[in-house]
């Protein structure tokens, strides 16, 4: 299944897309790019620029910056800003789980890294797109959930999750005046190619796959589909809720799940 291309969707729109160089970042950013949108690809992997580079066109560009501090947020939108002239869209895509396991396993550094990785990003990115925003007294922001705020074996970055989703309605609420739209997904399990650059770099032990296998049970078991959604199953929403097609929509985090609310 494919999604669908609306032909210059996202014309004259500048778009920040962030864990752009694999997974739905990529898919989404590439395919915003399709329709006619600027867009810049922003991730810590130095193989964004080579993503970007294979696009081949002057309509996307590649920015390196680790979105868990706030000063690499500000830079990314800088970034955008003196590429493009300005910042229309940010699709906060940054995060997932780094380890699968039962709560008591969790180590105190996890926990931290689990919700450094999963919620600071769109927090910091959030917090520094708003100048731009309000500059131009228009804008949207979309934040990509999940629906593991209920689910087996990663408590962490559900909670992290949960974070993003009171983020969501919150700053909708803040900034609706401004006429800023914030919006989220919140995708179920979602088949992708392997990623080029792995969330646990130490790998996992063999009680850990053990304990994904049980997750990827629970998620598919959860489902009303009963199997994982496509990259493009999880594109679609994103864009639509990207585009001047939801103009009335803010506040709302949509799950794309196959059915599982979360």
């Amino acid at each position: 299944m494919s999604t669908p291309v609306f032909e210059g969707r996202f014309r004259d729109k500048v778009v920040v897309v962030t864990g752009a160089a694999q997974g739905i970042g990529l898919a989404v950013a590439s395919r915003v790019v399709s329709e006619g949108g600027e867009v810049l690809f922003v991730d810590r992997a130095e193989i964004v620029r080579e993503t970007v580079a294979d696009l081949r066109t002057e309509r996307a560009a590649a920015c390196i910056a680790d979105l868990e501090t706030h000063a690499g947020a500000e830079t990314a939108m800088r970034h955008a800003a003196d590429e493009f002239g300005r910042i229309d869209i940010l699709i906060n895509n940054v995060g997932g789980a780094i380890r699968m396991r039962p709560y008591e396993a969790f180590e105190p550094g996890q926990i931290e890294a689990e919700i450094r990785r999963s919620l600071m990003p769109t927090l910091y990115c959030c917090h520094a797109v708003l100048p731009h925003l309000f500059k131009r007294g228009a804008g949207t922001i979309v934040n990509v959930s999940s629906n593991a705020t209920r689910g087996i074996h990663r408590v962490p970055y559900s909670a992290a999750k949960g974070g993003i989703n009171a983020l969501t309605q919150s700053l909708a609420m803040e900034v609706a005046e401004h006429n800023i739209r914030v919006v989220a997904t919140a995708p179920g399990g979602t088949e992708a190619p392997p990623r080029r650059v792995p969330r646990n770099a130490a790998g996992d032990t063999a009680q850990e796959q053990g304990w994904m296998r049980d997750v990827v049970t629970q998620v598919k078991n959860s489902s009303f589909m009963k199997r994982y959604g496509t990259l493009s199953e999880q594109v679609a929403p994103i864009l639509f809720l990207a585009s001047d097609e939801a103009s009335y929509i803010t506040g709302s985090v949509l799950p794309v799940a196959g059915g599982d609310l979360g």
